[in-house]
């Protein structure tokens, strides 16, 4: 059979056009040998040239060719002739229209095979040589076969394109041959074949990334569910087609899988583990379909990402509107055992979300913040005042609205008039809490007497005499929770500046009360910004966070390092979050005598670092060096430093290892290796002073080797500040680390960084660099000699 398929083919390719009786040869040989499966690769080869001079002169010729080589289309593998046809459809057409007879001729031979023989060729390509021979140029062609078709032959044929090449008719039918090319599988695994549908999952997942999830999983979906219920071959063969999907395509799929299943024990079925085996998988399960997407009845953590900053600033309105709907189902199904259980947290999410969705620039956002911000306050403050903003009522609104009342027995009353009046006051500061400075004209409570309050002319009245009155000064709170109401809700000026200047105070006097509300004073503080000109404000407010940081120094440690990697806080933020940490490990590092801490210097990061940062980081490494230095002093001998237990022994690792996590992992907001490399600058002196504050700890030594590795990344910075900050953290490591566990430990670190050093020495243009790595040369020296002193010769 082969020989004669050759035979036709020879006598076919002879003359420059093959004559209608090679043609008839051809396919009588074709129809003999079986179709596709007796061409060996030489025959095919041959075949596929010949099938595509065909195409092209059917393409260009004026009227319909005679019969015979449609006929050998139809017998010919259908891979090679959905190849010819595609081929000599998708070429371009030059300056004269191409032939509208010949055309259509084509067009018809394609509708044909597509039509009866699409699952042919995808059943061809999940075996091996058919995809190494078909697969990388027919994947395209099958998945964008309506748009090359209408794109390509555009204004080139009457009629327009066969109604089969419609998206909405051409997908469904591809689903279809999916499923009988997985029919062939099924059968060849039954007979102890080897198939690969890699192709089959690259349609699928090419098909669902370009939008058309709908035309073809609605066919494919069903059939599955049908043909998995108790064949655990079409199960496996299930779990393999979306598993080969590629990972760009992943999402589209899983999406329409979770959108078409009838039910959970039908997707079960049907994606198998793959969650488990597929990382790219288990993020769009687990976390972007239920927290980063809309359109679904997932009720989970909805006000943790309402009240969320960076939800609100970088989803879309469609999402938040889908969050605020959810919210406001679940209200209104509430029990009032389950308010009364959660109404602090309820009043915490309000007051963080609502501020976030009136700082959006955008009204639809900030109207649906208002929605549910009324909607929370209406349902913890049943019996007084609650939250009233202003915006257009259209038809969204009242919808968001109609959704909150869908169970007449959970309706919240209307409050009457008077006692609105007698609680109007005390609803005003939530109010402004929850609007923030920018908002407080936009929220109030509804008060008879703003309507009825008119202003007389006072040009009659006459004035008082005030010369003896005495200025009546404000009490500061006494209790913690106190000052974090007047910090966080308070309009009252005074009591917001006594409490600002009482609370380092207070915090380091009640301890055990601090660290109930540690790490929540820690946030408030750490946001919290000048309400009035008060004297010294910077100050007051990071003597306030180191007070709270050494008193509870673990948990408030742990918040204060994860929020220096977060996005949405400014350079000044990141920056205050170093100092405060500096201050409290030069705090806790230092001895206390009789429960109290001895004087503690300036800290060598400043609050507003000059240009000439670098001299408090030469004073420090000399102090160090000259305490490290034997000399034999004449006179009488220095007075003994009093001497305490190391504080900073227990927590160091707490301060140090969180900051080196993430240097190198850009944020939208924040580029440490970009263009923030002056935080990056203050970062690298943080770590090198922690590093010096736990010499004589047990972690010294892996903060030194993770700071060695961390200054071997960087050590080629262009910026100046930068490249100091890490000489200074060689300086510390030199002289923190004890010197037997640099030299067992660190052998081939240190030598490496003596090269380094010697380099900086001779070539960096710093002066600075210059003469710290010099001085850091020196200090190796000395760990060098004590080497020798210990090593017997």
């Amino acid at each position: 059979m082969a020989t004669a398929v050759e035979s036709a083919l020879r006598e076919a390719l002879a003359g420059p056009a093959p004559g209608a009786a090679a043609l008839c040869a051809l396919r009588d040989a074709l129809a003999a040998a079986g179709g596709e499966a007796a061409p060996g690769p030489r025959e095919r080869e041959r075949l596929g040239a010949l099938l595509r001079s065909l195409a092209a002169a059917a393409a260009a010729g004026p009227e319909e060719p005679a019969g015979p080589w449609r006929s050998c289309f139809a017998e010919a593998p259908p891979g090679l002739a959905l190849s010819a046809l595609l081929g000599a459809l998708g070429e371009p057409r030059g300056a004269a229209p191409r032939a509208g007879a010949g055309l259509r001729a084509l067009l018809e031979e394609l509708e044909r095979l597509v039509r009866g023989r699409l699952a042919a060729v995808l059943g061809e390509l999940c075996q091996p040589r058919g995809a190494a021979e078909l697969g990388a140029g027919l994947l395209g062609a099958v998945v964008a076969l309506p748009e090359r078709l209408s794109s390509g032959l555009q204004g080139g044929l009457q009629g327009g394109l066969p109604a089969l090449f419609l998206p909405q008719n051409y997908f469904p039918l591809l689903a279809a041959a999916i499923v009988e090319a997985l029919h062939e599988v099924a059968a060849a695994l039954r007979g102890g074949s080897d198939c690969s549908i890699s192709f089959l999952s690259h349609v699928l997942g090419k098909v669902c990334v370009r939008g058309r999830q709908k035309e073809i999983l609605s066919v494919l979906v069903p059939r599955l569910a049908d043909l998995t219920k108790s064949d655990c071959i079409w199960q496996r063969i299930c779990w393999r087609l979306v598993e080969c999907v590629p990972d760009r395509c992943m999402e589209a799929v899983v999406l329409g899988f979770v959108q078409r299943a009838p039910g959970a024990d039908v997707l079960s079925r049907l994606l198998g583990n793959l969650v488990v085996k597929n990382k790219h998988a288990q993020f769009v399960v687990t976390q972007k379909f239920f927290l980063l997407q809309y359109g679904y009845t997932v009720l989970q953590e909805l006000l943790e990402t309402w009240s969320s900053s960076s939800a609100v600033k970088h989803s879309p309105p469609e999402q938040q509107e889908y969050i605020s709907k959810a919210i406001l189902i679940c209200l209104s199904h509430l029990k009032d055992s389950e308010i009364e259980s959660c109404r602090q947290e309820l009043l915490t999410s309000m007051m963080e979300g609502v501020k976030c969705h009136l700082d959006s620039s955008l009204p639809q956002i900030r109207r649906l913040g208002m929605i549910v911000a009324e909607s929370i306050s209406s349902k913890i403050n049943t019996d007084g005042p609650v939250l009233k903003f202003q915006y257009e009522e259209d038809d969204e609104a009242r919808e968001l609205k109609s959704l909150l009342v869908q169970a007449p027995s959970f309706c919240v009353p209307s409050v009457p008039d008077d006692s609105r009046k007698e609680k109007a006051d005390a609803a005003l500061p939530s109010a402004s809490e929850s609007n923030g400075k920018s908002h407080t004209a936009a929220a109030h409570v509804v008060s008879d007497e703003e309507s009825d309050t008119e202003l007389d002319s006072d040009d009659d009245l006459t004035p008082y005499d005030m010369s003896e009155d005495k200025e009546l000064k404000t009490k500061a709170p006494v209790y913690i929770r106190d000052c974090i109401e007047v910090l966080t809700g308070s309009e009252d000026v005074d009591k917001w500046e006594a409490t600002v200047k009482a609370l380092e105070s207070l915090v380091r006097k009640n301890p055990a009360a601090t660290r109930e509300v540690s790490v929540e004073l820690a946030k408030i503080l750490l946001h919290l910004e000048e309400k009035t000109c008060i004297e010294g404000f910077a100050e007051l407010r990071q003597r306030a966070q180191v007070a709270v940081l050494t008193v509870d120094p673990i948990p408030v440690a742990q918040y204060l390092t994860s929020q220096f990697y977060s996005l949405n806080y400014s350079l000044r933020q990141r920056m205050d979050i170093l100092d405060v940490l500096v201050l409290a490990a030069r705090e806790l590092s230092c001895p206390k005598v009789h429960g109290k801490t001895k004087h503690v210097e300036k800290p060598c990061v400043q609050l507003l670092p000059a240009s000439d940062s670098s001299k408090d980081w030469r004073r420090i490494v000399d102090e160090r060096i000259k305490s490290k230095t034997r000399r034999f002093a004449k006179g009488p001998s220095q007075v003994q430093v009093a001497s305490g237990p190391n504080e900073f022994n227990s927590v160091a690792g707490h301060f140090f290892f969180p900051l080196l996590q993430n240097f190198d992992r850009p944020l939208s907001t924040f580029d440490l290796l970009g263009e923030d490399h002056f935080v990056l600058g203050r970062l690298v002196h943080t770590l090198a002073v922690l590093l010096y504050l736990a010499v004589n700890t047990t972690a010294v030594t892996a903060m030194g080797k993770a700071l060695m590795e961390f200054v071997w990344a960087l050590r080629f910075h262009t910026d100046s500040y930068v490249r100091q900050g890490l000489l200074s953290c060689i300086s510390s490591m030199l002289l923190s680390v004890p010197a037997e566990h640099l030299l067992n430990n660190m052998t081939e670190e240190l030598l490496e960084t003596q090269s380094w050093l010697g380099d900086v020495v001779e070539k960096d243009p710093d002066g600075d660099c210059r003469r710290l790595a010099l001085q850091n040369l020196l200090l190796m020296e000395n760990l060098k000699k004590k080497l020798n002193k210990t090593v017997p010769s």
